[in-house]
């Protein structure tokens, strides 16, 4: 099992990552949470990292945090939540505010992630009351929304933008009209998924 690894960060095509591990580039799958955390390209990152091996792949998902690796683990233990669900739930929304939702119990914010429906929302909510029982449920932190703008798509920041949104389920219409509504001249790849998944999660 790949505990950790240490390296310099190569390349970011939301959700995948590369780091450059002593001359191996290793890709990683990564939720928006760890996205967001990331430094530049370049620069030295160290990613906690929990292994999936399958009969036809290995997949290699990283985590900026301990804490954010044992939530991850602890939801693709649940019956019918595999490694792309549980990435989307924790890309939808922070770790906190997934926490502070299960506290809640709050059904219609679960919904709001592509592939929870109404029975899986609320099952969710059932299994993940006791597995999360312990762990504080802080108020989740409020992220700027920037203003609208409809435009053509013309950087390559908003094409990465919606194709990490269609990758987490959202439509491709859906992914496209989110990006656009919250976008601005200068705003990184990682930003307009910030604050794209916020506009659809309210």
């Amino acid at each position: 099992m790949i505990g950790f690894l240490r390296g310099t960060l190569l390349d970011k095509q939301p959700p995948l990552v590369t780091l450059d591990v002593n001359g191996v580039g290793y890709e990683l799958e990564v939720p928006m949470s760890t996205l967001f955390q990331l430094p530049d390209n370049g620069k030295p990152l160290e990613l906690y990292t929990h292994l999936v091996v399958r009969e036809d792949a290995q997949l290699l998902f990283g985590f900026y945090s301990r804490k954010d690796r044992q939530m991850f683990r602890e939801l693709i233990r649940l019956n019918g939540v595999g490694p792309k669900l549980a990435l989307a739930l924790m890309s939808g929304m922070s770790g906190d505010e997934l926490i502070a939702c299960v506290h809640a119990e709050d059904t219609a914010r679960l919904m709001k992630v592509p592939g929870v429906g109404k029975k899986t929302a609320e099952r969710l909510l059932v299994e993940l009351k006791g597995k999360f029982k312990d762990w504080d449920a802080p108020a989740g932190v409020a992220l700027p929304v920037a203003g609208a703008a409809e435009i053509a798509y013309a950087t390559s920041a908003e094409q990465d933008a919606v194709s990490a949104l269609v990758s987490l389920g959202f439509k491709p219409v859906e992914a496209s009209r989110a990006v656009r509504a919250v976008f601005a001249d200068g705003l990184r790849s990682e930003e307009l998924i910030r604050l794209a998944l916020r506009g659809l999660g309210q």
